[in-house]
């Protein structure tokens, strides 16, 4: 019987990566799920994704720090205020203040590391390139030539090894990712999306996050589970 293939997930606690690691673990992968936290605004879906991993199992988690407030440049990484209210109309135009620099090639570095000394060849990433803020490290093509680098830059694709960075996720609305998570037991009361929570966890309801969240959950026909101040 051959062994269970090893796979890095980047866990945030939120609802895009709580079911890309849910679809991970049901194509038979020994899941490690990594999270990086990174000074963001956001901090409690650090512990969102311990939950998380715990219900799922996974076979280690590795909660990574990396300081970026040290350069600022986003509203999840500095004193700059959240937008709130956008229309979808302008979520979809646009890179928003809400945009960490470089964040997707920081985290899947950090993924690959860890994937090559555990001899993994797969990354499982929850990007969506459909119902999301325009973040430019959320494309098909950013994907694709991060994939390259991986095989240019790591012994194990210099000497023949492949690595798969899979986003299960990339074509789908919210809603079709909400159903997907369900069908696989996601239980979506231990995620978190919100960019501004309060201390005690409740979401905004007024954030590009929990803005799409929450019509995502409107279009699948479900009620939204985690609680909101509005």
């Amino acid at each position: 019987m051959p062994p269970t293939p090893k796979a890095v997930v980047l866990l945030s606690g939120g609802l895009d990566s709580t079911t890309t690691l849910a679809i991970a673990k049901q194509q038979g992968f020994a899941c490690h799920a990594l999270t990086i936290a990174y000074g963001q605004r956001h901090a409690i879906e650090i512990e969102a994704a311990r939950k998380i991993g715990r219900q799922f199992g996974v076979v280690a988690h590795v909660v990574m720090p990396i300081e970026l407030r040290q350069f600022g440049g986003s509203a999840l990484t500095s004193d700059v205020p959240v937008p709130n209210d956008r229309p979808l109309e302008e979520m979809a135009h646009g890179i928003p203040v809400t945009y960490v620099p470089a964040r997707n090639t920081i985290f899947l570095s950090f993924a690959l590391a860890w994937a090559e000394t555990l001899g993994a060849s797969d990354l499982f990433l929850g990007v969506n390139a459909l119902d999301y803020s325009g973040y430019p490290d959320c494309r098909p093509e950013y994907i694709a030539a991060f994939e390259k680098l991986a095989g240019l830059a790591t012994k194990a694709g210099v000497e023949g090894g492949v690595f798969k960075i899979h986003t299960p996720l990339i074509d789908l609305t919210k809603a079709a990712i909400i159903r997907r998570g369900l069908e696989l037991g996601v239980d979506f009361t231990l995620t978190t999306s919100c960019y501004d929570p309060t201390p005690t966890g409740l979401g905004c309801g007024r954030c590009d996050a929990c803005l799409l969240r929450l019509k995502g959950f409107a279009e699948a026909g479900i009620a939204d589970p985690r609680q909101y101040v509005k």
